[in-house]
């Protein structure tokens, strides 16, 4: 289905109509299980979040945000990719917390995102402090990562949704890796 159908499922899903909900929910756990593989495949191998879990509990957490009034598939991907985000921390912190007498850290690897290694691992917790910090900085370079690491969306998928050209976003997702590698660094 085309991008456009998608956003105004999402738009007409405000309606609670069943039916478009029924549409719009197979449509979006496609979409949002293809991000989750994707995101997983980053995942190092000891991680115990499974794609499916990621996306329903994604999902489940989209669902419950009845008060937003979707703008586009842009808008709706984004809050996705923050849930992620946030589902990914929750399962680290738990994880963490389930530990004793270790440290519990949960490490992520970054294709080329961050580091620019392939096999370059970083604490999960540790990035999540780094992008609130960019967040408060420049929030839409904080968004653009978002984008990019957890929706797993391109450069040009991210210039398309954003509506900003594809030099701006070039040079804006190579100023937030740069400004997250040296954050991260530190730590």
């Amino acid at each position: 289905m085309a991008k456009s159908n998608i956003t105004q499922l999402i738009r007409e899903s405000v309606q609670g109509d069943e039916k478009v909900l029924g549409q719009l929910f197979a449509l979006i756990y496609e979409e949002l299980h293809r991000i989750a593989a994707a995101k997983m495949r980053n995942e190092v191998a000891n991680h115990t979040l499974q794609p499916t879990a990621l996306v329903n509990e994604a999902y489940l957490r989209l669902i419950e945000l009845k008060k937003i009034q979707w703008q586009n598939r842009g808008h709706f991907f984004a809050m996705a990719a923050k849930i992620m985000r946030r589902v990914l921390i929750d399962h680290a912190k738990n994880k963490k917390a389930g530990k004793r007498g270790g440290p519990g850290r949960i490490c992520v690897t970054f294709d080329e995102q961050i580091h620019g290694a392939e096999n370059d691992a970083v604490d999960l917790l540790a990035l999540d402090e780094a992008l609130d910090k960019l967040a408060k900085a420049d929030p839409e370079l904080a968004q653009i990562v978002e984008l990019r690491f957890f929706a797993g969306m391109n450069l040009d998928e991210i210039t398309s949704e954003l509506g900003v050209s594809s030099g701006t976003i070039k040079r804006k997702w190579t100023k937030a890796k740069v400004w997250l590698f040296h954050e991260l660094k530190r730590k």
